[in-house]
């Protein structure tokens, strides 16, 4: 019962988390689309530009003041719950997933780390980033945009190589993005709604607002919305294991985070004129020369018989569950013996080391059910997964999570000689 409810956890806050973060990067995309498509031609006295637009059978006229107008509205609206529940979602997701169970899904198999520790490096990293990036902002570079830039993404990606000398490929991912999205966060909290409130006061005491504060706050907003395409891969990254579970999934990650903010850079710029419009077919060459780079490297197949590996450590339960499955499809066996015995080992080694989560009824008290539907209790199963168990058991090794069923390189390089050869079960 306590996976069913961890897993129901995840799914709600990842629910919320998803939700608020649509309504945070949709008002960032639109807000800086509407600052760059202002008709700055004449326009009236106290104006720093306007718009005219139409959607959902309306037609909208938007007018942007040079800094405030004369008299506060009644009704003024404020963007800031969105950035705030995006963050405080995504850290007790963080918490969840990855805090709660550090030793599987949190810290690198093989790495001697405590999980005290690992959680306050995780953590850490987050206020520290931000911290650094505050710092940098307010200095001389500031005043140097894509200096600037250079500086945070070298940073950032050196974070990225730490985390994957201590963290699994996931959780290294997701803490470059919880650095990433406390800064977000933080310059809504401490740049940007204070600039605002202070231009509102000022409206409010009949003084004249200084300029400086909003135009901080456009800058730091600008910052937020190249930003946001990494964050989104990096959101959905966990899903893509040749990407984390690479050797070099920080070179992986620096590369999508160049061919994000390039993409991004294009659509920010085009109201002025096309002459970034080569980003988008050189990002799309990009995405097809890492797919290429990150291609896992097959053993050629080979005739011979695959060599055998005994596991010391299976159980008597385990054994017995493959001899049910070997006693079960005795009937349609009409493999050459050595065949046979190749799969039996195979069979064996899944059983021990995979079907402990991907199983109807899972033994492991992590997982009510069978971790994405994915079940390897049948040889059948087995062989229509092979692709997949190649790719997260034997190419990127991200699998088993945390390698808490300690699968050996041997076992590993048997499954994929198995597969090598035609992943034959009969």
């Amino acid at each position: 019962m306590e996976a069913h409810l961890t897993e129901w956890l995840n799914l709600g806050i990842r629910w919320i988390h998803m939700i608020t973060g649509i309504a945070w990067i949709g008002a960032s995309f639109y807000f800086v689309w509407l600052e760059n498509n202002l008709n700055r031609s004449n326009p009236r006295e106290g104006l720093s530009g306007d718009l005219w637009a139409i959607h959902g059978g309306g037609i909208y006229h938007l007018e942007k003041y040079k800094l405030a107008p004369p008299k506060m509205p009644d009704n003024l609206h404020w963007f800031k719950w969105e950035a705030y529940f995006t963050w405080l979602s995504g850290v007790a997701l963080m918490l969840v997933v990855y805090y709660l169970n550090p030793s599987a899904y949190l810290i690198k198999p093989g790495v001697d780390l405590a999980p005290e520790m690992a959680i306050v490096i995780g953590f850490g990293s987050m206020i520290a980033g931000y911290v650094a990036y505050h710092f940098l902002c307010d200095s001389a570079l500031g005043k140097r945009p894509a200096l600037l830039g250079a500086v945070l993404f070298v940073l950032l990606i050196a974070a990225a190589y730490g985390f994957s000398q201590i963290f699994s490929g996931r959780a290294a991912y997701i803490h470059v993005g919880a650095i990433i999205g406390t800064i977000m966060v933080g310059n809504v909290f401490f740049t940007i709604m204070p600039a605002q409130r202070a231009l509102v006061k000022a409206i409010e005491d009949n003084t004249t607002p200084d300029p400086r504060l909003p135009a901080k706050g456009l800058l730091r907003s600008r910052h937020n919305n190249y930003f946001t395409l990494p964050v989104l891969f990096i959101m959905i990254s966990n899903h893509f294991p040749s990407t984390y579970g690479s050797q070099y999934n920080w070179l992986i990650l620096a590369g999508i985070a160049i061919l994000a903010v390039l993409v991004r850079h294009y659509f920010n710029t085009r109201h002025a004129s096309n002459k970034f419009a080569w980003t988008l077919p050189a990002a799309a060459l990009g995405m097809l020369c890492l797919a290429y780079v990150t291609a896992p490297v097959r053993p050629a197949p080979s005739s011979a018989p695959v060599a055998a590996t005994s596991s010391p450590q299976a159980s008597t339960a385990t054994l017995a569950k493959v001899e049910a499955i070997g006693a079960a499809q005795a009937p349609e066996a009409s493999a050459t013996a050595a065949d046979g015995a190749d799969f039996a080992k195979v069979n064996q080694v899944i059983q021990e080391r995979c079907a402990v989560c991907h199983s109807a009824q899972p033994s492991s008290p992590m997982f009510s059910a069978a971790p994405a539907g994915l079940m390897l209790d049948t040889p059948q199963q087995i062989q229509q997964q092979a692709a997949k168990i190649h790719a997260q058991s034997v190419a990127s090794q991200i699998m088993p999570l945390g390698n808490i069923t300690q699968m050996t390189q041997e076992e590993r390089e048997l499954i994929g000689a198995w597969i090598a050869q035609g992943a034959q079960i009969n």
